[in-house]
């Protein structure tokens, strides 16, 4: 899926929320401290890790890009 960035950045765990795949931030966050989410291919464990244009997040097989 392709999420449209509107700003400079967004946080990983408020992405995830966004696109639907965590229910809430908090949720989010726990999705990456549990280490089941990749930023371009390696395991990101920074919950607030700017995401910027141009980047692939892999999530319980979801694919987002972003753009």
């Amino acid at each position: 899926m392709d999420f449209e960035l509107k700003g400079e950045f967004i946080e990983l765990c408020n992405l995830l929320k966004l696109v639907g795949i965590a229910q809430s931030g908090g949720q989010g966050k726990m999705m990456v401290a549990d280490g089941i989410v990749k930023v371009d291919g390696n395991i990101e464990l920074r919950k607030t890790a700017k995401i910027r244009k141009g980047q692939i997040v892999e999530c319980l097989d979801n694919t987002i890009n972003v753009v």
